[in-house]
């Protein structure tokens, strides 16, 4: 497991250890938590978005001195048919029913979603028993606010997975690829911040690890000590949080 903090000088923080261990699928899971407040129940939500292509690849160059080119959106059918692939073969080993894709057909990136689209129609047709649709990045962005259960899994390219995992609020997430995977978790660090996510994406982590009872455990102790009520305080510092999460283990 591992936080990746880095930039390098022409990409993103983390874009360069996601580009050379070629950690192609971005994962993010958002779900209701017992004892936590909010405002819809049954949310349980995985966003896929591709990692290392499209619009946040980092490809930046000057072009002469004081003229930066940048944001520079690349797409292939190798690329399109990778996710495509990824997020169905998640949902059937997860034992989900729903595969979403978003998009801007019709809009500013017509011919890339389009190429996008087609690759997960023609996945879509390999999972006969996964419910496949479509929708428009607004209309996306209005529902998940509106009513997020109706979503299951999301796959989306690069820029909208980034725009659709904010605002779905993610607690835990990870980077993976054929060879290798990292779990981490959003924001910064210390002895005061909420170490949930971390946890959570430790669970993650298990699960790949094919640990599922041990990921089993870790998440029931989690669950128990959100339900007590003792995440939520700003008084309580990460240290004691992981203390009672190791005294809830079973």
């Amino acid at each position: 497991m591992s936080w990746i903090g880095q930039c390098d000088k022409r990409g993103a923080p983390g874009g360069g250890a996601r580009k050379e261990l070629d950690l192609f699928a971005s994962l993010v899971n958002c779900f209701n938590l017992n004892g936590q407040p909010s405002r819809h129940e049954n949310v349980d939500i995985v966003v896929i978005r591709e990692n290392t292509e499209g619009e946040y690849a980092g490809r930046e160059h000057e072009v002469v001195p004081g003229v930066i080119e940048s944001f520079q959106v690349t797409m292939t059918k190798f690329w399109s048919d990778r996710i495509a692939k990824y997020a169905f073969e998640y949902a059937h080993l997860s034992k989900r029913k729903k595969v979403t894709a978003v998009h801007n057909n019709g809009k500013y990136e017509k011919l890339a979603d389009a190429f996008f689209l087609e690759s997960c129609q023609e996945v879509a047709k390999m999972y006969p028993n996964i419910t496949y649709n479509e929708i428009g990045i607004n209309n996306c962005c209005l529902q998940l606010v509106e009513k997020p259960e109706r979503f299951d899994v999301i796959v989306t390219p690069n820029l909208y997975g980034n725009i659709i995992a904010n605002i779905a609020s993610g607690v835990a997430g990870g980077s993976f690829g054929d060879d290798y995977a990292i779990f981490e978790q959003v924001g910064s660090v210390g002895n005061h911040k909420n170490p949930v996510a971390l946890l959570f994406s430790s669970v993650m982590m298990l699960r790949h690890l094919l640990l599922p009872l041990f990921a089993d455990r870790l998440k029931t102790a989690v669950t128990r000590v959100i339900s007590e009520g003792k995440c939520g305080n700003s008084n309580t510092t990460t240290q004691e949080v992981v203390d009672s999460v190791i005294a809830n283990l079973d």
